[in-house]
């Protein structure tokens, strides 16, 4: 691809996070580390490479589940399948990613804002769901631990029903 293709994607990426009013880092001409304020995931900080062929758009998403592996990836992978321009993928430690890749010739101002919403949603969306399927033995210690202390439980009240499940079980017989 030509350098003014790369060039016309750069434009297209600075126009997009400008009219969105995004926060932005630079850490090279072609790479922008943007910050994407959520609701359930508070920050998601979002990688955009224009390569030379093609853009790249990467996001953490979350480390590698505590517990119930299978049913955890079975599930972002069962996501997929309608996201746009997306998709979970995870790394060799099994740390999960959402990327992405569009040809330079596709892409636009419209075209990145649309991808980092879709990023933004698919982060947001999918992220207490992921965390209780991986991470709800944790979730509950972090509870009780803070509980037991009085400590603040608002950032974990998405969690309560975790924690209520528990206590409606019947007690376990020895």
């Amino acid at each position: 691809m030509s350098e003014q293709a790369r060039a016309a994607a750069v434009a297209a990426v600075e126009a997009a996070v400008k009219e969105a009013e995004l926060e932005v880092e630079r850490s090279s001409p072609e790479s922008f580390v943007v910050a994407l304020p959520g609701r359930r995931k508070l920050k998601t900080m979002v990688v955009i490479s224009v390569g030379e062929h093609s853009l790249l758009v990467k996001t953490f998403f979350c480390r590698r589940p505590d517990e119930n592996h299978a049913e955890f990836y079975r599930w972002l992978l069962q996501k997929n399948d309608a996201m746009y321009g997306m998709a979970f993928s995870a790394d060799e430690v099994g740390d999960v990613y959402i990327s992405g890749r569009l040809p330079l010739a596709g892409v636009t101002p419209e075209e990145v804002d649309r991808l980092l919403g879709c990023v933004l949603s698919y982060s947001d969306d999918n992220f207490n769901g992921a965390l209780e399927r991986g991470f709800a033995t944790s979730i509950r210690r972090e509870w009780d631990w803070r509980y037991r202390r009085g400590h603040s439980l608002r950032n974990l009240e998405a969690f309560r029903h975790l924690v209520e499940e528990d206590r409606q079980a019947p007690p376990a017989r020895g």
